[in-house]
């Protein structure tokens, strides 16, 4: 079975990739290597920010690995809180917090139209690749639901009238932006094998 990093310390995002791509690869998180280092998000896109996730652990751990950057955009919020969705309501990264802003700062609107944007980055064999997956829908009046993570106790996908947390795994990984993405990343690594 091939091995290939996955760049990230979110224990909710492997679990969700691992089940996503099956027993098709091990799966290993930074944790697994050892790298307990917050790599520096330090780009204004979602590409620049899984480029330089994955870049770090090739040049750090030299094994082939993919990284993802996510963000929420709200369009009547100009894109916020995009890139900086695990920070948006400050450095602690309070999902609860980060939510409460989003949904303060939306009070007033009645333009609640939104989508979750994930990018990939693969370094497959000195190679860098990327992978997009976009789901669009709108930002619900309340916090509902207990599954999931992040913001998606307020975020009801389009064609849907429950919010991602109120969805099980398999359902929200159907429809979801890193589902999405991981197709794209999974059928370029099929064509590989």
């Amino acid at each position: 079975m091939k091995q290939l990093v996955f760049a990230t310390g979110n224990p909710n995002k492997v679990k969700e990739v691992r089940t996503l791509l099956g027993d098709r690869f091990a799966i290993k998180s930074l944790k697994d290597l050892g790298c307990h280092e917050d790599i520096p998000e330090t780009s204004d896109t979602f590409e620049g920010n899984a480029l330089l996730k994955a870049r770090y652990v090739k040049t750090h751990y030299h094994q082939d690995c993919f990284s993802e950057d996510t963000g929420l955009e709200v369009e009547s919020l100009q894109g916020e809180p995009g890139v900086y969705s695990a920070r948006y309501a400050g450095p602690a990264r309070d999902a609860h917090q980060n939510m409460d802003l989003v949904l303060q700062r939306l009070a007033a609107q009645t333009n609640r139209k939104a989508q979750f944007r994930t990018v990939i980055a693969l370094i497959w064999e000195g190679k860098e690749h990327l992978f997009e997956g976009i789901v669009k829908g709108r930002i619900a009046l309340r916090k509902s639901g207990s599954e999931g993570f992040g913001y998606d106790p307020i975020f009801i996908p389009e064609g849907y009238d429950k919010c991602f947390a109120e969805m099980t795994t398999a359902e929200k990984n159907a429809i979801s932006h890193r589902g999405r993405a991981m197709k794209q990343l999974l059928a370029f690594l099929q064509k590989q094998s």
